[in-house]
């Protein structure tokens, strides 16, 4: 298996890039190809690791170069049309054509969300492809989609979004029969605003056809009980309910270090709960969690987190080698083109 990495891409690239793929390249089988600008990328390898060649860290290590790179304050539509030689569209490019199995990138999210539609190209049957983020729950993972691709949804996406999810947890976590609850500010059917109450309905009756665990309409406090699977959202709304989770974390964790070093008594009384502290820190982050799936595209893209550091990209780099192993994306294409013939061979009886 072979891992495209986009080096350049990210607040923190190329070095968290480079070190969480060293990092990873201990832990998993697969190649992993840096792509960039090798210039940069030799320099950084000399500097971090005192080699000249990356392959003298490991020989599943390499570098593509590439002489551009799309910045995040780039229009995302031009930025993959002009940049040909940028190391995101070279990374894509490369996947199409069966160089590398799966993308990594924690550049520009508009030029990646571009690029993986208009290059890799849509699953057929698939309206809109969605970005599908796994958050901590309690004994458990959440799996939040949209976490920020299509701000402007229409129930046939929401509809889609919890089929997608549905599948890659199944065929990825051995999940069987995935919980789906619908983002939502209320639990009874007649909340929400027009997008979510059209959604609910169509959801509620394509349940049992679709094979979808569907429970209803989730308020954001109970999300994380770990009596659900999957929460399903438009892109806007899920981006603001993810960036919030990542706050609180965040927020959690800064308090309770704070609390524990206030004095040398509170630091005493902590160590007999040291082991659940810890345990706690580590639930509580999210970079434990890899990156953000892009489902519904032809071929696996996994969206990193633009503050990526080598922790981030050590994990999502190890998450992207589980998702192509579970073949996701040749399950998803089976699921939807066969849900394609049923409904043309209902139209031709017709």
């Amino acid at each position: 298996m072979v891992i495209l990495l986009d080096a350049m891409g990210g607040d923190n690239a190329p070095d968290a890039n480079i070190k969480g793929a060293v990092k990873a390249i201990k832990d998993i089988k697969s190649e992993v190809v840096l792509i960039g600008n090798k210039n940069v990328i030799n320099a950084k390898i000399k500097e971090f690791y005192g080699k000249d060649d990356i392959k003298e860290i490991s020989d599943r290590l390499s570098i593509h170069h590439t002489s551009e790179t799309i910045e995040m304050c780039d229009i995302p539509t031009q930025a993959i049309k002009h940049k040909k030689d940028s190391s995101m569209v070279v990374g894509f490019n490369l996947l199409k054509e069966g160089k590398g199995d799966v993308f990594i990138s924690a550049g520009n999210s508009g030029a990646l969300l571009t690029g993986a539609t208009l290059l890799v190209g849509r699953i057929k049957g698939i309206d809109r492809p969605a970005l599908a983020g796994i958050l901590p729950a309690y004994k458990g993972r959440l799996l939040l989609i949209d976490c920020g691709s299509n701000t402007n949804c229409k129930p046939i996406n929401l509809l889609q979004f919890a089929q997608m999810a549905s599948i890659y947890l199944t065929n990825t976590f051995g999940t069987k029969s995935p919980t789906v609850g619908l983002l939502n500010i209320g639990t009874e059917e007649t909340k929400g605003n027009d997008l979510i109450r059209e959604s609910y309905h169509l959801i509620k009756e394509n349940a049992e056809r679709l094979n979808l665990n569907f429970v209803g309409s989730v308020e954001g406090r109970d999300a994380f009980s770990g009596k659900l699977d999957i929460l399903v959202a438009d892109g806007f709304t899920g981006n603001v309910f993810l960036k919030t989770v990542e706050g609180v974390g965040k927020l959690v964790k800064r308090t309770l270090v704070e609390s524990i070093k206030k004095n040398v008594f509170t630091m005493i009384g902590s160590l007999p709960a040291l082991p659940s502290i810890n345990s706690l820190k580590k639930a509580m982050d999210y970079k434990e969690y890899g990156g953000a799936l892009f489902l519904g595209v032809k071929k696996p893209v996994v969206k990193a987190h633009g503050s990526s550091d080598e922790k981030l990209f050590e994990f999502t780099i190890k998450q992207a080698e589980q998702f192509v192993e579970n073949k996701a994306v040749e399950k998803m294409i089976e699921h939807f083109e066969s849900d394609l013939n049923k409904e043309e061979k209902t139209i031709e009886e017709k």
